[in-house]
């Protein structure tokens, strides 16, 4: 058996141990990455294939003769057509829980910058408008505190647990959980609307799929406080960029931190990229990357790859 893996830089910079990978994923190769031209050619050879991004069509599986298993690098399994991988008897595993320090760090850390306006004060601290000042301290730009205040926590999965109990114990912060769309209500939590009229933060932790493709969207917005802030760490595709950005620039949204686009790298910019937005954070999908998670990324895809091999069920989505 071969096994491969197609975008390994998108995991590792060279400062991870490959060791357990190796050890569980038969003649392993790890390619930095994968142009679409090539995959084809690289899957017909291959039993085992690894891949955090890269997209696995219908078709594309349907000509990998040898492929009998992907092991996703990743949680969402978006990437892969998993109903042709199925027809095909292709095994699909994804991981879970594995980069949950380091998203809930990320989520503080814009939390309190944006709360604090580290940026602004950053800003006048060095270009010469504290030097101008008349006292000891700028008083440009409010400051709130968090205790007390709500977060509304919207995917209660892993992830949006441990960002509730971190803005509980360090923040002092009251936690609502909004109700996942298109299922029936749950005692303890509310319906989205109510969450985001609420809520003083909300922290987006869902999956992307049919229901909730542009959840937080020109409505959803208009419901929120005008100092609320919105904080997205799980996909692009969940906010109607545009409506943010209309939110933003109207001072009708008191800011947003952003982790994730629709489309990654944006090569084609984006509206978020605009210079006059107040109060906005824009990070490249680095929430996750700790470099202890990405190690603990490479040790469970290893644990599914043998589990596999030994014909258990490991991880397994298809």
């Amino acid at each position: 058996m071969k096994s491969v893996f197609l975008d390994f830089s998108t995991v590792s910079s060279g400062d991870l141990s490959t060791a357990s990978l190796e050890l569980a994923a038969p003649n392993l190769t790890l390619l930095k990455t994968t142009s679409p031209e090539n995959i084809e050619f690289i899957l017909k050879d291959h039993d085992i294939v690894i891949l955090n991004k890269i997209k696995l069509s219908r078709e594309l599986i349907a000509k990998a003769s040898h492929l009998k298993l992907i092991a996703l690098a990743a949680t969402g399994t978006n990437n892969i057509d998993l109903e042709a991988a199925r027809e095909y008897g292709v095994a699909v595993c994804n991981i879970r829980d594995y980069c949950t320090p380091s998203v809930v760090q990320h989520v503080l850390g814009v939390l309190l910058s944006l709360t604090h306006k580290l940026t602004d004060h950053s800003r006048d601290a060095t270009n010469g408008t504290w030097a101008a000042s008349s006292h000891f301290t700028l008083l440009r730009y409010p400051i709130r505190e968090l205790t007390g205040r709500t977060v509304g926590i919207i995917g209660w999965g892993v992830l949006g647990q441990a960002v509730a109990r971190a803005c509980q114990t360090a923040l002092g912060m009251e936690v609502l959980i909004a109700n996942r769309i298109g299922t029936p209500p749950q005692v303890g939590r509310v319906e989205l609307s109510e969450l985001l009229a609420r809520a003083d933060v909300v922290s987006l932790h869902c999956p992307l799929n049919e229901l909730t493709l542009g959840m937080i969207s020109k409505r959803e917005l208009s419901l929120m406080r005008c100092d609320a802030l919105l904080i997205n760490t799980a996909r692009g595709e969940l906010i109607d960029i545009p409506a943010l950005v209309d939110a933003l620039r109207s001072n009708s949204l008191g800011g947003a931190a952003i982790d994730v686009l629709p489309q990654e790298p944006p090569r084609n910019g984006s509206p978020l990229f605009a210079q006059d937005l107040p109060n906005l954070i824009i990070t490249p999908h680095i929430a996750w990357s700790a470099r202890e998670s990405r190690q603990r990324c490479l040790d469970e895809i290893a644990r599914n790859v043998k589990s596999y091999l030994d014909f258990g069920k490991r991880g397994r989505v298809v």
